[in-house]
């Protein structure tokens, strides 16, 4: 058995729910082995938590919308043209010795992410974007407003999302990482449907303030992924 956390848009809530669901883990580093634990992982937590559509939002993912959702594979338009999303947020990054290192916005997404000057610069201390500084709390808020501004140009996949209950990263380990693609679109999700996004990505502070009141992160101690995030 594992555990790993689905992420329900509460719309009559105006949040995230972040749930912890055990379900039967298949062992196996080949990509057909995480498929067979998505599927795992989909079926337990529609039996658990009473949800009907769960998304994978990975490139692991079956479904191709899931694919398009990763963070390796939604763009963002950037002065280098579309930008995959990865690399706009590891070049964003700024440590005590260095960054942003914008170039990583040209490399292919895995290659940025791997970039050795990302642990070797010290403490990171922040993300700048553009003429926008961003702290570290709150938690995830730059990614998610980074991710949420790629998927509102993007209005096919911005419908999938707002019709999926659950959506799940079968990579994602809250012990190694805060950041999640599939908590992402949950966000998108609930301001989407409650018609908050347009006044939440009027600015950073709105997004701040939109972005405290959807999320309350909640560590739930998973068992150790066996895959990168992706």
């Amino acid at each position: 058995m594992a555990t790993r956390p689905v992420f329900v848009p509460r719309v009559d809530r105006h949040r995230v729910d972040e749930c912890a669901v055990d379900f039967v883990w298949v062992p196996g580093m080949a990509r057909s082995q995480a498929q067979k634990c998505i599927r795992s992982l989909h079926a337990a937590a529609q039996q658990q938590l009473k949800v009907g559509s769960v998304l994978e939002v990975s490139s692991r993912s079956e479904d191709p919308d899931g694919v398009a959702l990763s963070a390796f594979n939604l763009t963002l338009n950037t002065d280098v043209g579309p930008t995959p999303l990865e690399c706009v947020y590891q070049g964003s990054k700024v440590f005590e010795r260095g960054g942003p290192f914008t170039e990583l916005w040209n490399r292919k997404p895995a290659e940025a992410r791997a970039d050795e000057r990302l642990k070797t610069s010290g403490r990171l201390v922040g993300f700048k974007h553009g003429s926008e500084w961003w702290e570290l709390e709150p938690k995830t808020c730059f990614y998610d407003w980074l991710y949420l501004s790629a998927l509102k140009n993007n209005p096919v996949l911005a419908k999938r999302v707002t019709s999926v209950d659950a959506f799940t990263d079968i990579a994602f380990n809250p012990e190694k990482s805060l950041s999640c693609q599939a908590r992402s679109a949950a966000l998108f999700s609930v301001l989407a449907r409650t018609e908050s996004l347009g006044k939440a990505m009027m600015s950073q502070s709105a997004f701040v303030s939109a972005h405290g009141h959807a999320l309350r992160l909640r560590p739930i101690a998973p068992e150790r992924s066996l895959f990168s995030a992706d």
